[in-house]
């Protein structure tokens, strides 16, 4: 296994990756898992729901990501009353060439950051159904496709239910994982007040300068199919997603764009880790954030309090590592 090491020239990315949680760091303290997860996310071409109560910079960390990266970025602040054509366009009559002409909602963007958003109702959260699976939104029977750069990072606060709704359970499936916010420890705390005090963290977000290129990072996700994967590890993570299904604690299991999900998060976590090949330990590290979201446990589960990221861990602790 040593040997693969080399197979691939990880120069150039390690150094990239360093810059951008380097640049991270110099505006959001702590965070390292929170900030190693996005970029993963970023890399494997999937989605990311941000969870955490208010005041933990997730938006921050939304926007961030989104500044390091030269790419289009739209922000859309999800509310009640909010409709899916306020999402995705509209198409309004032309007086002077009596035709429609379809104008297009924030969704059109690179970087989509949908704030709260489980503030907005059904109709308006399916309304992304289409477009976070297929890259694609059809309205009027045209379809219009994304950008291969697109990506959607949403936040939403997981204690306050007034004015609230719950994500339906084919959205959730979208997402590629779900990264629990915390809050930070006593000494980042003591940091996070010092930097406030002098003004630093205001002065260093404005003087943010994009890191990455489109380029260089559809470049980077090429690496990702590149890394290598033992048949036995396809194995440990079929194996994975089976125990959530065979578990008396869930009521519903994975499905098999989990356990892909899985594979691809575990891909690109590798690569963060400097190599071309996963391990048992990243499909472990990366398992929690990408199925936590997905399952839904059984009433005795909920009602022990037990949570779907603690049920995962047990899980994983029960299914055989290949050696």
């Amino acid at each position: 296994m040593e040997e693969s090491v080399n197979r691939m020239d990880l120069t150039a990315f390690s150094e990239k990756v360093e810059e951008l949680k380097a640049q991270i760091g110099t505006i959001i303290v702590g965070q390292e898992q929170g900030v190693d997860l996005i970029i993963t996310a970023l890399l494997a071409n999937g989605h990311v729901l941000i969870e955490g109560v208010p005041g933990v910079a997730k938006t921050l960390l939304a926007k961030l990501t989104a500044k390091l990266i030269d790419a289009d970025y739209s922000r859309i602040q999800f509310t009640p009353d909010l409709m899916p054509s306020d999402v995705l366009g509209t198409s309004v009559f032309n007086l002077k060439t009596s035709e429609f002409e379809f104008h297009k909602g924030p969704v059109f963007s690179e970087i989509v950051l949908i704030d709260e958003i489980n503030r907005a109702p059904a109709k308006t959260q399916a309304a992304l159904f289409e477009v976070m699976e297929e890259r694609q939104i059809t309205i009027d029977g045209l379809t219009r496709k994304m950008g291969d750069l697109y990506m959607v990072v949403a936040t939403q606060n997981p204690v306050e239910q007034e004015g609230t709704y719950r994500l339906p359970e084919a959205q959730l499936d979208r997402f590629l994982m779900k990264i629990i916010i915390n809050y930070p420890s006593p000494e980042e705390e003591f940091t996070i007040l010092k930097r406030h005090n002098e003004n630093t963290e205001l002065t260093a977000l404005k003087s943010i300068k994009p890191l990455l290129s489109q380029k260089q990072i559809l470049a980077f996700k090429k690496l990702v199919s590149r890394v290598i994967v033992e048949d036995s590890l396809l194995k440990y993570i079929s194996d994975i997603i089976l125990a959530t299904r065979n578990s008396p604690a869930v009521y519903l299991g994975a499905s098999p764009r989990a356990s892909v999900a899985l594979l691809n998060a575990a891909k690109a976590y590798a690569l963060l880790q400097g190599r071309d090949f996963i391990i048992p330990d990243d499909i472990k590290y990366i398992a929690v954030p990408v199925l936590q979201h997905r399952l839904i446990l059984s009433p005795e589960t909920e009602m022990e309090g037990r949570s779907a990221g603690t049920i995962v861990k047990r899980l994983i602790e029960k299914v055989e590592v290949p050696k």
